[in-house]
């Protein structure tokens, strides 16, 4: 869009930046910029508003870390999906359950998978970095980013997988993506050929699915049970596939971690095949029982193992900033399609995070998240079986941010999902989700935004939905 609908009184207390933020943010919620509308750079902000540059980056980057506004490279900022006015009314819907005057956490659709708990990041922390970063910005911070991503965010990653993941990385391998999807695409320019097999999760996760079709792989569903994926079907389908993408973590969405057996078998073959596994590490910071599991790179010995990770669940997912470790023999193939496929991120917004994490900020985050998301997950679970009694089952897995709850009422998941969205919220039906193996039905109900003390009324409201 040319311009924005604000304008600022200059004779306010208070910094400018402030003015446009609040204006900015009534607008998005009042549907006046409604989701995915693109806003002007902040040189374009600037010269609309007779403001410097400076006062509108500093806007621009106080939202973005809400989530609020999305950085999207070189297509520009948009309004971030979550923050749409469909969604406006499921706000007011949900401030009558809360009590009178407590702040609610459900300025985004209830139980929705993949947010974080917006309502609990540091975000005056972070519009303090951000503020400082900016300040310190000179001549060679205005120049084309690093495609392989800031050095210093780089070192910093590669520590950090050091410590809590168990991957010894030189920060060289390091590379800086746009979000897990961002290093999907950069690996399936490098290591797929049209035509190429790939394995992937059956249930699992649809976008990553759709980026391999879009690179026109071929897609070998492989059965995941209770220890994971089943490699040696796999093997049997396709023992010629190039590529083999899974979460052994934490599988996306059951929940299940691939055992230690089967995660040698992959890694065997992997190496016998001459193929590359793709390990997707989402959400594996946040485990509430036993000790943290080791990453399947850790084990590999053979460097067939690409290493993907985001903050978009640690942090939030407008920054739109992922990593992947790549394998020495990688190197130079993904230099060279890093330079013509994405063209770096931007630098303010890895700059900031290589501080949040440099200065210990994402270490303590990361501990706090995974008490709260205990907490709430426990208020979750304890509410809906008070509610619906054996009328439901509940799975909660070792980690992870949503639990599975299966109902006995004999209506398709399908369908409760879709009268839950009609009433504000968003669950995800688990048989959506799988393409030619059954995974029975559920619904995916993420706990992150649900505060403890609301749990009670929102399943409440879930139930009432659920009965259209």
């Amino acid at each position: 869009m040319a311009t924005l609908p604000i304008s600022l009184d200059r004779g306010a207390a208070g910094p400018l930046y402030r003015q446009i933020v609040a204006r900015l943010r009534t607008a998005i919620l009042a549907g006046t910029l409604p989701a995915g509308s693109r806003l002007p750079s902040s040189r374009g902000l600037a010269s609309q508003l007779g403001i410097a540059r400076g006062t509108a980056d500093a806007a621009y980057a106080v939202l973005a870390g809400e989530g609020v506004l999305l950085a999207q490279g070189s297509a520009g900022t948009v309004v971030s999906p979550h923050f749409a006015a469909p969604w406006v009314a499921a706000k007011a819907r949900a401030s009558a359950v809360a009590r009178p005057g407590a702040h609610s956490p459900l300025r985004v659709p209830a139980l929705r998978m993949g947010l974080p708990a917006l309502d609990a990041f540091p975000r005056k922390l972070w519009s303090r970095l951000a503020a400082r970063e900016i300040r310190r910005t000179g001549p060679d911070e205005l120049a084309y980013p690093d495609p392989a991503g800031h050095r210093p965010l780089r070192e910093a990653i590669s520590a950090y997988l050091g410590i809590s993941r168990g991957i010894t990385v030189d920060p060289e391998q390091v590379w800086v993506t746009g979000g897990f999807q961002g290093a999907l695409s950069l690996i399936a320019s490098v290591v797929l050929r049209p035509g190429d097999a790939a394995w992937v999760e059956d249930p699992g996760y649809p976008p990553a699915r759709d980026a391999l079709v879009a690179a026109r792989a071929r897609l070998v569903p492989v059965p995941v049970d209770r220890h994971g994926m089943k490699v040696d079907a796999a093997i049997a389908r396709a023992p010629r596939a190039r590529l083999a993408l899974l979460t052994p973590t934490h599988q996306s969405p059951l929940g299940v971690t691939l055992s230690l057996e089967r995660r040698l078998s992959l890694l065997a073959w992997a190496a016998k095949s001459n193929a590359w596994v793709l390990e997707d590490d989402y959400d594996s910071e946040f485990r509430y029982m036993g000790h943290p599991l080791p990453a399947l790179k850790s084990l590999d010995h053979a460097d067939r193992v690409l290493f993907a990770g985001s903050f978009s669940k640690v942090l939030f997912p407008g920054l739109r900033i992922g990593y992947l470790v790549v394998p020495e023999p990688l190197t130079e193939d993904i230099a060279r399609a890093s330079r013509l496929v994405q063209l770096g991120q931007s630098g303010l917004e890895q700059r900031v995070v290589a501080s949040f994490m440099a200065e210990g900020h994402f270490a303590r985050h990361l501990r706090r998240m995974r008490s709260l998301y205990a907490a709430r997950r426990a208020a979750l679970a304890e509410a809906l079986a008070a509610l619906f009694g054996d009328r439901v089952t509940l799975e909660l897995q070792a980690g992870g941010m949503h639990l599975i709850a299966r109902f006995t009422d004999g209506i398709a998941d399908t369908e409760l999902a879709r009268r839950a969205l009609a009433h504000g919220f968003a669950p995800t039906a688990l048989s959506s989700l799988a393409m030619e193996h059954a995974c029975d039905q559920g619904l995916l109900l993420s706990f992150t935004n649900i505060a403890a003390a609301e749990a009670p009324a929102v399943a409440t409201r879930l139930a009432a939905a659920m009965r259209g």
